[in-house]
């Protein structure tokens, strides 16, 4: 039992790492880009890094729209996605290329916010900008709400800056894919071949 998990946490903390390292750029219908910290309409750094990847992957085609997700804290006068998309507009991308979807106070609710939204369009396939070690469990939340996703991280920006840092988060997106997965009802991701 000990051997087998430790594969699972091992073999999990290899993909949080593999994935952190992709760069999936496929033509798709949207680049999603996941919600951080604003400051009364500002983005965090954290959320700025992510606009700008998102910026760049619009502007060499990668899709037609931008949506930019999550929701408010009580006293906020603005949404993730409001602050995200405003910073959008004022560097350049046009307002009606940009799609803000502020509902969700984590990632799952906000992507699966986005996928409604989405659907509710006639669209379906996702590239999902967020840090590197958040993009496994931003993309398996994301096909799991029945999207077809890739991901394409930011790699600039403070969370992504030192060896510690990085060391860090790998770890907590690994408690946290794991948390997630096992929290989950287990019909949802075992069957005949075993766990997905």
């Amino acid at each position: 039992m000990v051997l087998v998990a430790v594969l699972v946490v091992g073999g999990t903390a290899f993909r949080v790492w593999h994935v952190a390292r992709a760069d999936e750029r496929p033509a798709v219908d949207a680049i999603v880009v996941l919600g951080a910290a604003q400051y009364n309409g500002t983005p965090s750094k954290i959320f700025e890094a992510r606009l700008s990847h998102a910026k760049d992957l619009f502007d060499e085609g990668v899709a037609p729209r931008i949506v930019t997700s999550g929701g408010s804290r009580e006293g906020d006068a603005y949404t993730e996605a409001e602050a995200g998309k405003n910073w959008l507009v004022a560097s350049g991308v046009p307002a009606q290329s940009v799609l803000a979807v502020g509902e969700g106070n984590d990632t799952l609710r906000s992507l699966s916010a986005v996928a409604d939204r989405l659907r509710g369009g006639g669209w379906n396939s996702v590239v999902i900008v967020s840090d590197p070690w958040h993009s496994l469990r931003a993309r398996t939340m994301a096909e799991d709400a029945g999207m077809e996703a890739w991901a394409s991280p930011t790699h600039s920006g403070p969370i992504v800056q030192t060896r510690e840092t990085q060391a860090r988060y790998i770890l907590r997106e690994t408690a946290a894919l794991l948390y997630y997965r096992l929290s989950k009802n287990p019909a949802d991701y075992i069957g005949g071949t075993g766990l997905r």
